[in-house]
């Protein structure tokens, strides 16, 4: 018997997507026909990856800071229907300190990111969601293994897991999901390790047992799997090239 698949195409609203895992997710769905609006902070952002995709008519942008509840409603007020929600925003660059140089006010960035902002996604984009729509966040490797700098976001990526798995009880037949990335060449690193950032990658290359760095395709593939599988809910799939087991 064939694992049901639903068909990916249609209205899907990618929260993060003008850079990294979320243009490129955008990417692949416009070539696949769907119907595609990205969501971000910045409108120049926004302005360059849409015309990095070429500009088609499918496309739209929205500005939105997904920390803040009167402007995720007027998201949704905007998209119209749709039949996938999709979220790989993330404020958590500033946050990676040692606890005595850890500052709060960019910490509580990392929840309002990581935590609130899928909160408030799931809240109000529930009801222009088709019955057999999705939701999928954007979890992270340093859930299962934490290091020195990064346990804000250790936190805030295990809290999600711990959201998909209630919100998928609460809200089905939407299927809710995470997606857990490892280490991804994505402009985030910059922020994070600076000119060390491809010494940093390399390293962490030669230990995976995939032998090499993640690429934003590979987890808008990750992604796009949870959007078609109608039988997958309240899961976290780890596109990780096997960090768990190193």
């Amino acid at each position: 018997m064939n694992t049901p698949i639903e068909n990916v195409t249609g209205r899907v609203l990618v929260v993060g997507g003008s850079s990294g895992m979320g243009l490129a997710l955008a990417r692949q769905l416009l070539s696949e026909g769907s119907e595609v609006t990205i969501a971000g902070r910045s409108q120049a952002k926004l302005d360059a990856a849409s015309g990095s995709l070429g500009n088609p008519s499918s496309l739209r942008t929205a500005v939105a800071d997904i920390s803040r509840e009167d402007e995720v409603s007027g998201l949704f007020a905007g998209t119209g229907e749709l039949d996938h929600i999709v979220s790989t925003a993330a404020d958590i660059g500033a946050s990676y300190r040692l606890l005595p140089e850890l500052d709060i006010a960019e910490a509580r960035k990392v929840v309002d990111s990581k935590f609130f902002g899928p909160l408030l996604l799931a809240k109000h984009g529930v009801p222009v969601l088709s019955e057999k729509g999705s939701i999928t966040f954007t979890s992270g490797i340093n859930a299962y293994r934490p290091a020195a700098r990064g346990s804000v976001t250790a936190a805030m990526n295990g809290a999600l897991a711990s959201l998909v798995r209630a919100l998928a009880v609460e809200l089905g037949p939407i299927r809710v999901n995470a997606v857990s990335p490892g280490w991804v060449d994505t402009p985030i690193w910059q922020h994070v390790a600076g000119d060390a950032k491809t010494a940093t990658l390399d390293a962490m290359a030669a230990r995976l047992p995939v032998g090499r760095i993640g690429r934003p395709e590979d987890i808008a593939d990750a992604i796009r799997f949870l959007m078609r599988n109608g039988f997958v809910t309240g899961t976290v799939l780890h596109a990780e090239g096997g960090h768990r087991l190193v």
